[in-house]
């Protein structure tokens, strides 16, 4: 996922300071859980990464891959693919799951909808998927950059295929999803992150209902693009609640799904409370698509855009 950077360095909260407001106070083990072999990463040459990175610094891009340091960047930078996230560095929210920076966001980027098409044109993206920092600032949410973007990539890329994984428009949901019908993505992505009785203390300021409802408003205006959400497990959930998600999203409509295991970003960070067995990501496979899914990628190093070109094409992750 990519995002603008700016001249200057940009004045942002991480780890620590980010986590000091939150309503739920994290108090961690002294001891982390060790890391089970399933949770090991091969890692490939640096020369393809670094490549790829300086791409992007030429066009004034940056990756959610870097900012959220997700476990699969150096697989997805080798074979050439990122998600990239939009609307600047600093997200208004302070989820304790995750590491991109809280700060006060700095005004959008008129250049990033067409940097972000050069930047697809030069890596020769068929698909992309294009997210954001949550933009609560913004009267509409950020939609219409989000609107912006995709017009870009399809002047510049009339082949590529769009996922967009949006924030939660809090607020703002029928402005929102007005403004997004002006270019519907192919596919329409927003994650559900963690089961209700967490959301206090993983996902301040978002409401599981407000999520679902996102979802299936979507469907209901535009009930040909796929909807697509995605979870993490090891949180402290159960397994009977994370199959009440899955129930929900599917009562809300939703078509595709990705369960993955949430990985501590920084020791200030909510703690890992168990890792889920590969058997147990089968398992949630397995009941996801005796309930209805038309697509579910269950693992654990998933994450929400891994590997979304295959997903969307049906192929097996």
């Amino acid at each position: 996922m990519t995002r603008t950077v700016t001249p200057a360095a940009e004045k942002k909260e991480r780890a620590r300071l980010k986590l000091a407001r939150i309503p739920v106070k994290i108090d961690n083990p002294s001891e982390k859980l060790p890391k089970p072999p399933w949770l090991r990463i091969k890692l490939p040459t640096a020369e393809k990464i670094e490549s790829l990175k300086s791409l992007l610094r030429n066009n004034s891009m940056t990756t959610v891959c870097e900012e959220a340091s997700c476990p699969n960047l150096p697989e997805c930078f080798s074979h050439g693919t990122a998600t990239f996230m939009i609307m600047g560095l600093d997200c208004t929210r302070r989820c304790s799951f995750c590491d991109v920076g809280h700060g006060r966001p700095k005004p959008l980027d008129v250049k990033e909808p067409e940097n972000l098409a050069k930047t697809v044109e030069t890596m020769g993206l068929r698909f992309v998927v294009i997210t954001s920092v949550d933009r609560d600032d913004l009267r509409d949410g950020g939609a219409q950059h989000f609107v912006d973007c995709i017009n870009a990539v399809r002047r510049r890329n009339p082949q590529t295929q769009v996922e967009i994984l949006v924030p939660d428009f809090r607020g703002r949901l029928d402005k929102a999803l007005d403004i997004l019908s002006q270019a519907p993505a192919d596919v329409f992505n927003h994650n559900i992150e963690t089961v209700p009785r967490l959301y206090k203390a993983c996902r301040p300021g978002s409401e599981f209902q407000h999520s679902l409802n996102l979802l299936q408003e979507h469907k209901l205006r535009h009930p040909n693009v796929p909807t697509k959400s995605g979870l993490m497990v090891g949180l402290g959930e159960t397994d009977d609640e994370i199959l009440s998600v899955l129930e929900a999203l599917r009562d809300h409509q939703v078509d595709r799904l990705t369960i993955g295991q949430y990985l501590q970003p920084t020791n200030h960070h909510i703690a890992v409370a168990r890792y889920v067995p590969p058997a147990t990501f089968e398992h949630y496979k397995k009941q996801a698509y005796a309930m209805g899914f038309e697509h579910v990628a269950s693992g654990p190093l998933v994450r929400s855009s891994y590997h979304a070109d295959k997903q969307a094409a049906g192929e097996a992750i």
